[in-house]
């Protein structure tokens, strides 16, 4: 059993050794753990030390700050978990991290998104993560470490056997770092999760989804995939499709903001007849229209019964396509989260939709629209609701646990697959 330690006063101790000043922000946070109680010391926990709180005025995270932490986390196993999110850490501090994961054997969940660590940086923690056996959910979102910097993570991922869930989107990596990191997951074992959102990508080829599509017909572990805003096309989608038909491990695709037409969505409508296996399938932002509406309720009223979670926001559907999506959902009951704001909404589709809300078949929590009545007419207004809602954020106020309105990435236990 672990025995319960003054955090806030080892941070004061450590402080006044070093010569450094308190953070204001570190101090709150571990005063607070301090007063928790001795079942959520026993289980290990996450110390929160994100910089971008709303609730109060917080003094950002420095490198020198990070020192005076990680010093004093050494003596703390019961901290399994340490978010530090949106502060200011360059490479020195990365270089701190990079230390305290090789010689930590406690920590299970880093979230370093947001930061200001660079290309040296991102070598030093994923050179860490070579010998690391504790970690299982790194995030790096946001933190420009470039092409030279995601290479790094993808030779890591040739050694590492222990992390689950790595998050590399809007990290600026491009094509060699892309295939680099396919590449290594056709022999990677233990990677459940993958995000690759945003890479800067100057071909129209589309060789890095084909890459990607060839990884998918090997790799049997990967649960999900993020691959949004990757400028890929109908061909791209072809190329996955026929990967897919392969692969019975992947249960979340995440083809958000890219350039699919109708034509690109017949290939998926053909897979979901056959597959099943995903669970989630995340079009947002794509232009498959009426027609590619068409072809996923055929096959969702027909034959699968294994999607819980449709995104179809601003694809330009009209009502004809919505209509054929809300029909589909009264035969076909496994299908419980769709999300249609964004497209062109005709009387019809506010009452199609309306009618599947009154009913119970789609409730409130699981769409992001809702009905409202004007002089006898239907209409529907948005809701808050969607996939990846909290991808960025997570609110104060209470605890995320919808899985099929969030990543797991950013929510789901690391254990849970």
């Amino acid at each position: 059993m672990s025995v319960r330690s003054d955090l806030h006063q080892h941070y004061v101790q450590v402080c006044q050794n070093l010569g450094h000043p308190e953070n204001p922000l570190i101090a709150s946070v571990l005063q607070e753990a301090d007063k928790n109680d001795e079942i959520i010391w026993t289980k290990g926990f996450t110390l929160k030390i994100a910089g971008n709180s709303h609730l109060v005025p917080v003094q950002r995270v420095t490198d020198d700050n990070l020192q005076v932490l990680v010093s004093v986390l050494h003596t703390a196993a019961f901290v399994t978990g340490l978010d530090l999110r949106y502060n200011v850490l360059t490479d020195a501090g990365a270089k701190t991290m990079a230390t305290f994961l090789q010689e930590n054997s406690s920590l299970r969940y880093l979230n370093l998104m947001f930061n200001n660590i660079g290309t040296s940086g991102a070598e030093l923690i994923a050179k860490a993560l070579h010998g690391n056996e504790t970690l299982l959910h790194m995030r790096m979102t946001g933190n420009k470490i470039g092409e030279k910097g995601g290479m790094f993570f993808a030779s890591m991922l040739q050694i590492n056997s222990t992390l689950e869930k790595l998050d590399l989107g809007d990290c600026d990596i491009g094509v060699q770092c892309l295939v680099a990191t396919a590449t290594a997951l056709n022999q990677n074992k233990s990677v459940k999760a993958i995000n690759l959102n945003r890479p800067l990508l100057f071909s129209q080829e589309e060789e890095t989804t084909v890459h990607l599509a060839l990884m998918l017909k090997n790799n049997s572990s990967l649960v999900e995939l993020h691959l949004c805003k990757h400028e890929m096309k109908d061909f791209g989608v072809e190329r996955l499709c026929e990967a897919l038909y392969e692969n019975s491990s992947l249960r979340y695709l995440d083809l958000a903001c890219n350039k699919i037409t109708s034509d690109g969505v017949k290939f998926l409508g053909r897979l979901l007849k056959w597959n099943q296996t995903l669970q989630i399938l995340d079009l947002n932002a794509n232009r498959i229209e009426n027609d590619g509406a068409i072809y996923l309720s055929e096959a969702l009223a027909l034959y699968n019964r294994t999607l819980q979670a449709l995104s179809v926001v601003s694809n330009n559907i009209s009502g004809k396509g919505l209509v054929a999506l809300s029909d589909a959902m009264k035969t076909n009951t496994e299908l419980s989260c769709i999300y249609i704001w964004g497209n062109k909404f005709d009387e019809a589709t506010c009452m199609a939709f309306s009618e599947l809300i009154q009913m119970g078949r789609l409730k409130l929590n699981c769409t992001d629209v809702e009905p409202y009545e004007v002089d006898g007419h239907i209409y529907l207004a948005e809701l808050s609701h969607g996939l990846q809602k909290h991808y960025y954020w997570t609110p104060s106020y209470w605890v995320v646990t919808k899985k099929d309105a969030n990543a797991s990435l950013a929510i789901a236990a690391v254990s849970e697959y």
